[in-house]
C-alpha cells in the first residue's frame, strides 16, 4: 500500500486511537516553539491538524501542506481560521507549488517516509527567509533500530507502512550541506521511564 493510500485509510481514526508519538510530538512541537516569533508558516506534514490549531494562532498567515487528501479533509473540519490555506503535495518533488517564502517552516512525523533527506532539506532552505527556522521531529532512530514504525490497525489487519531509517547524522549533514546552522538539537521520552528516546527534534536556522 502506498503511503499516500495508508494514511488516507489512516485519517478517520487517526486523532482516535492511542498514539504515544502523535501525543508527544503536539505538545513538544509547543514547548520547542513558544519562545520563537514568527508570522509566515510552512507546515509540512499537517495531517489532521493537530499542530496547525496552534500554529495558527501564532502566525499571520500558514500554508499547510500534506500528502493525504483524507488526512486535509480532517484538518479543513479541525481548523477553520482564514489565515490558513491547505494544500494537497508532494515533497519530495520540487516545490513549485508555492512562490512564498517563510520565517518558520515545521516538519512532523514525515521523513521516516522519505528517503533523501538532502532534497527536503535544500528545498526548505530556499522557502526560508533569512534569520528564519526549520524546525524538525521525527520518530527517534533509536527506535526504529529496535523496530518502531508507523502502523494502525484496520479491522484485524496490521497496516505497517514503508519507512527509512535516518541516523541523527544524517539530518546534521543534510542540514550543513543546505546551508543551515543547528540551534537546538532534543530528544524527547515517554513518561513511563522508558529509556529509549521516542522523539528527536532539531531547530535550525537560515543565516
Amino acid at each position: 500500500m502506498s503511503i499516500e493510500k495508508a494514511y488516507d485509510q489512516w485519517s478517520s481514526q487517526y486523532d482516535h486511537n492511542k498514539n504515544r508519538t502523535r501525543d508527544l510530538d503536539e505538545r513538544l512541537t509547543r514547548a520547542s516553539l513558544e519562545s520563537i516569533e514568527f508570522s509566515a508558516v510552512l507546515e509540512l506534514g499537517c495531517g489532521t491538524g493537530k499542530n496547525t490549531k496552534w500554529l495558527q494562532k501564532r502566525a499571520a498567515r500558514i500554508i499547510a501542506v500534506d500528502f493525504s487528501e483524507n488526512m486535509l479533509a480532517q484538518a479543513r473540519e479541525k481548523v477553520t481560521s482564514g489565515n490558513i490555506s491547505f494544500q494537497k503535495a508532494d515533497i519530495t518533488r520540487n516545490w513549485d507549488w508555492t512562490s512564498e517564502t517563510f520565517d518558520l517552516i515545521t516538519c512532523n512525523l514525515i521523513l521516516e517516509h522519505i528517503e533523501n533527506l538532502d532534497f527536503i532539506f535544500a528545498q526548505a532552505f530556499s522557502k526560508i527567509d533569512a534569520g528564519g527556522h526549520f524546525f524538525i521531529s521525527e520518530l527517534h532512530p533509536f527506535k526504529q533500530y529496535n523496530g518502531t514504525k508507523a502502523r494502525f490497525h484496520a479491522g484485524e489487519e496490521l497496516i505497517e507502512l514503508e519507512t527509512y531509517t535516518h541516523h541523527i547524522s544524517e539530518y546534521l549533514d543534510a542540514a550543513r550541506s543546505a546551508g543551515f546552522h543547528l540551534k537546538r538539537l532534543n530528544e524527547w521520552f515517554d513518561e513511563d521511564g522508558n529509556q529509549t528516546p521516542r522523539i528527536l527534534s532539531l531547530l535550525f536556522q537560515k543565516p
